[in-house]
């Protein structure tokens, strides 16, 4: 297969995957799927690793790599001319603006994992009652019993927990799919973007 048309797969993957962590995170700023106030939602949805990170910043490498196939890869097979080496060297940028932002939304779920949701608590203690974040350390991972220090919103844990987790994976994926161009974009640069063409062009001629 050619480097372009790897990369156009590369690009139909990276698309579906960014619309889902948007997706995801626009959810987050409805925890337990109810409407609340703005300090009632957990500080990590504010910083947009979704929206942000594996989505906005991941739809331009997604475009990049699906435009690198538009021209007929053995018509510019050992033509300097034509851009494709360019081209190709160039995708290696954004495809690490892709790692970057994927990085940014694999960091903010894993602190939102661990740190658990807010939720309105009501403890024993005066300093415990109230909207706090009611978890440490990921306890609540281990221990299920613990999600029902959340009183409100209703099954905020479960709902923070899973959507923050398809984030994680999603980010995981992008940031090995944008790694694997980063090696294909350098295999095109080098050899041209359709190496296996270049023996039948010229025979042709």
């Amino acid at each position: 297969m050619c480097s372009g048309g790897f990369a156009k797969c590369l690009g139909i993957s990276l698309m579906p995957l960014a619309i889902v962590c948007v997706l995801c995170n626009i959810l987050l700023f409805f925890p337990g799927g109810k409407i609340v106030d703005s300090e009632q939602i957990t500080r990590q949805v504010w910083f947009f690793g979704g929206i942000l990170g594996s989505g906005v910043l991941m739809i331009f490498p997604a475009l990049v790599f699906l435009g690198l196939k538009n021209n007929d890869c053995c018509g510019c097979c050992g033509n300097e001319s034509c851009g494709r080496r360019f081209a190709m060297l160039s995708s290696i940028l954004f495809a690490a603006v892709g790692v970057l932002g994927a990085g940014y939304s694999v960091v903010v779920s894993g602190v939102a994992i661990n740190q658990g949701p807010l939720c309105y608590v009501e403890g024993p203690g005066e300093n415990e009652t109230g909207w706090i974040y009611p978890f440490s350390n990921g306890d609540y991972l281990s221990d299920k019993s613990l999600w029902s220090k959340c009183k409100e919103p209703k099954d905020v844990v479960p709902w923070h927990l899973s959507l923050f987790c398809v984030l994680l994976v999603m980010g995981l994926i992008q940031i090995a799919l944008c790694a694997v161009q980063v090696i294909n974009g350098l295999l095109g640069a080098l050899c041209g973007d359709c190496c296996g063409c270049c023996g039948g062009s010229d025979g042709a001629v």
